[in-house]
């Protein structure tokens, strides 16, 4: 879809895309902050429930170790995450365990929960002391206890690592969903002629946009309503002066077969020549104003070289008098969606130009050809061309090529391009056939299902 595209900044869907993705991402990352927090208290206090178990099943033994050696051994259990159990020396008169290997905790632990330093170690121990007075420490590293306290809360972090960028994708799909309607009514607004003003269709549009599409066709109905009377006013002007504009041309050419001096004869030549121009310039008008007049008839299927046939009949005889030679090359056809009018207009401005701006013992040749699903028209002549620079202008309304002396009004390309724009054909400007001088003309259609 051809159109203007603002900046970065000026794009609703980029900024929703942007803030709704960057709201994503701070409220993952608080809940993320949040959750590893809490992760981590809640497997710490895991860890000291594991250590109070612990401490609880082993001095509920039934029987205290009788040898030290006995002792020793039940004081050196490791389970797994370097839970350790050690017995501690008592001033009951039970007997001592053998010093235990490392870790070694003091016997002036207090009963309970506490983080102790042992060696270069910190170290989170319970104690507890039985009915028998057998005093039982249960520890664990505080770094391994940390390790797997940061190892569960990242397990607990993955699924909001995992979800924030399915969520900014999701944002992204939602978003051109939600605006593709948008893109279709922009599609379809930039698809149209300057003459289709018909309403939009806010089927699909979310109801906040509604009043805007209706204020869109409230203005298309204005702007048709004003184009209709200009266009009513130009065709009405036109034919008005048509009456007159005869009148005074036969008028002129009844003064022409008097006998007058020739400075006089030279001025009513001038007159005639200025007559014949604003002839040229009504029918012009007047046949602008058909083209462009609204509603507008159905297409239809219309053969290019049965318009071509009609068009030649008219145009013979002017060539004849200037002694161009006027043919097609080659018998192709297609067919056009178009209003025959319309297609007859086209071919005939085109046809009408070549042969009034060939000289004297010219060529204009055309030549329809297809390509693939296209049709195209090709017109030639060995006229004075058009230089590049001026070949966008001569499309519009009144505009003239300098140095030329044939009559014209400077509306007969702008009438074809918009006819042609009117059937969605279109049409280019190029040099004819090497090494002749002259133009080509290209009109490309569409050729009909």
């Amino acid at each position: 879809m051809d159109g203007v595209e603002g900046p970065v900044g000026a794009s609703l869907r980029w900024r929703l895309s942007m803030w709704l993705s960057l709201a994503i991402i701070l409220i993952a990352a608080a809940a993320g902050v949040i959750s590893f927090v809490w992760a981590t208290d809640e497997a710490h206090k895991l860890q000291d429930l594991q250590l109070r178990q612990t401490g609880y099943l082993i001095s509920r033994l039934d029987a205290v170790p009788s040898s030290p050696l006995a002792r020793e051994r039940a004081g050196d259990v490791d389970f797994d995450a370097r839970v350790v159990v050690r017995f501690l020396r008592t001033g009951n008169g039970l007997p001592a365990p053998l010093p235990a290997r490392p870790p070694v905790f003091s016997s002036l632990l207090g009963d309970g929960l506490q983080t102790v330093l042992v060696g270069n170690e910190q170290w989170r121990v319970f104690v507890k002391t039985n009915a028998r007075g057998v005093r039982v420490a249960v520890g664990q590293q505080t770094t391994v206890r940390d390790a797997t306290a940061r190892a569960s809360a990242l397990r607990t972090l993955m699924p909001i690592l995992l979800l924030v960028p399915v969520l900014v994708l999701l944002v992204g799909v939602l978003l051109q969903q939600m605006f593709k309607p948008f893109e279709t009514l922009a599609g379809d607004l930039a698809s149209r002629s300057e003459a289709d003003l018909g309403p939009l269709d806010h089927a699909g549009l979310p109801t906040e946009v509604w009043p805007f599409v209706v204020a869109i066709n409230a203005l298309l109905v204005r702007m048709g309503r004003s184009l209709a009377v200009q266009r009513r006013f130009i065709a009405d002007a036109a034919h008005e002066l048509r009456s007159p504009l005869t009148a005074m041309s036969l008028q002129a050419e009844r003064l022409g077969a008097a006998n007058m001096p020739q400075e006089a004869r030279s001025r009513l030549d001038a007159l005639s020549a200025g007559l014949q121009r604003t002839r040229i310039l009504l029918d012009q008008l007047l046949t602008l104003a058909r083209t462009q007049e609204a509603p507008r008839e159905a297409a239809g299927k219309v053969s290019l070289a049965h318009v071509i046939r009609e068009v030649l009949e008219d145009m013979i005889p002017l060539a004849e008098a200037k002694n161009i030679d006027l043919g097609v090359i080659g018998e192709a056809d297609g067919d056009i969606q178009a209003r025959f009018v319309d297609l007859k207009v086209l071919v005939k401005n085109l046809l009408d130009n070549a042969v009034r701006y060939t000289p004297e013992g010219g060529r204009v040749d055309l030549t329809v050809r297809r390509e693939g699903a296209a049709v195209i028209l090709q017109v030639d002549d060995t006229g004075p061309g058009i230089a590049p620079a001026e070949r966008e202008r001569v499309f519009d309304s009144f505009y003239r090529v300098l140095g030329n002396g044939e009559i014209g009004s400077g509306l007969g390309l702008s009438i074809t391009r918009t006819v042609a724009e009117s059937m969605q054909a279109t049409i280019a400007l190029s040099d004819s056939r090497p090494p002749e001088t002259g133009l080509r003309v290209l009109v490309t259609f569409r050729q009909a299902a």
